[in-house]
């Protein structure tokens, strides 16, 4: 089988894309066509991986160190914070937060008391408590005319860390656009991510890029490029993208995933076999250091249909084979566990694992298509008759189907 008829057999079904190549139309030989390909039809290539990378909580990527300013006395009954303030100071967040509600409860117009509460707050990870308390101190701020850099940069990132974008973004906007100041590329990174998940792709692309621009090596920027490069067709763009990130952080699985399936991508794509079988055997390059940081179905399955696209059939098999023992192989797998077998011209087990496809994806015409060529090549026309059948019971439209049928019909005996 030529190389050009091998690439054309890789993807579309219910949930990767499974493309054909065309045999000769001979009354023993099943022909195989091309299908259309979308990106919505391919699940593997999703617009955003879950999880997807949020915040920077990590152990390399901790969480923005904002300095409070000094007390400072309210006049408007104020309570002393200079303990609470000594206790933050040496990161004693769970005594600090407690006297500073005590004295808050006491003085409730003292700003202070309640910004120390919050920041002590935002540090053990109480996002809700540090957002209440941090917006009191706030709003006391504004009322006395004595607003604090340090307490709208806090409560933006209890904002962002609790996932409310859309409340992030306003204080996150005055955070980076200070006079006189550069932005923080962590609260510029935060301002980025805001911008993304409330739907304001153009400024959240600025954002990030501006981010990569102080920081080249900021992975989750980097990664969030490559997510919005891909939703815009941008393979090229998203290669770059992620290619950098996953050398900046080789254990980011999401970014090993997105790159797996957009070299996939550009490769079914691609008219230029060089160019193809180039971007196939990156894709195993990229499967390779998914598979180093999960082993889970889903990311071994990725990298099988990497390894069948540059035509490595056998290790396909093996890896596809230990993917269908997990308690959650969709039929995908084992579709393409069947296609790896087929193209390795082991027919038995191609057909073994490709009616477990069927059971699995019951309504997933390309399990047919192959499954019918199966049975076909081995010369068992009445069960490759019924396997077009079924596809062409599904795909009432399907040329290819209705060629098959009248083709194998007259040796269905």
């Amino acid at each position: 089988m030529s190389s050009r008829n091998i690439k054309a057999i890789l993807f579309i079904a219910a949930f990767v894309v499974s493309l054909g190549g065309v045999a000769q139309a001979q009354s023993s030989r099943p022909r195989r066509v091309k299908q259309p390909v979308t990106p919505a039809e391919e699940p593997l290539l999703r617009p955003e991986p879950k999880p997807s990378p949020l915040a920077r909580s990590s152990a390399n990527r901790p969480l923005i160190d904002v300095q409070p300013v000094k007390p400072v006395v309210n006049t408007v009954s104020a309570g002393d914070t200079a303990h609470a303030f000594q206790l933050l100071e040496q990161k004693q967040f769970a005594a600090a937060a407690k006297e500073a509600k005590a004295i808050a409860a006491q003085f409730p117009n003292d700003a202070e008391a309640w910004k120390i509460a919050g920041f002590a707050e935002l540090n053990l990870k109480q996002y809700e408590l540090a957002i209440s308390d941090l917006e009191k101190a706030w709003n006391l701020q504004q009322v006395s005319k004595r607003e604090d850099a340090n307490t709208v940069d806090a409560l933006a990132q209890a904002y962002v860390l609790s996932e409310k974008f859309a409340q992030a973004l306003p204080l996150l906007v005055i955070a980076t656009t200070r006079p006189g100041t550069q932005p923080d590329p962590s609260m510029l990174y935060y301002r980025a991510l805001a911008e993304y998940k409330t739907g304001k792709l153009v400024e959240a692309e600025k954002s990030f890029n501006a981010v990569v621009k102080a920081n080249p090596k900021d992975t989750l920027s980097l990664f969030y490029l490559g997510q919005m490069a891909v939703a815009k067709n941008d393979l090229d763009g998203a290669i770059s993208a992620l290619n950098r990130a996953t050398v900046n952080d080789p254990r980011l699985a999401a970014a090993w995933t997105l790159l797996t399936s957009v070299y996939l991508r550009r490769a079914a794509s691609s008219t230029d076999e060089a160019k193809a079988s180039a971007d196939y055997l990156n894709a195993v390059r990229a499967g390779e250091g998914l598979i180093k940081v999960r082993t889970d179905t889903e990311a071994v399955t990725l990298f099988g249909q990497a390894l069948i696209g540059s035509q490595q059939y056998a290790r396909a098999a093996a890896a596809l084979e230990r993917a269908t023992l997990g308690t959650d192989a969709k039929g995908v797998t084992f579709y393409l566990l069947g296609i790896a077998h087929s193209r390795a011209k082991n027919f038995p087990k191609a057909i073994a694992a490709l009616q477990t496809a069927t059971r699995k994806s019951p309504d997933d015409v390309n399990v047919y298509r192959e499954l019918g060529y199966a049975y076909e090549i081995t010369k068992q026309y009445a069960k490759a008759l019924g396997a077009y059948q079924k596809g062409l019971s599904l795909a009432p439209g399907d040329v290819d189907f209705k060629e098959a049928v009248e083709r194998v019909g007259p040796f269905a005996k």
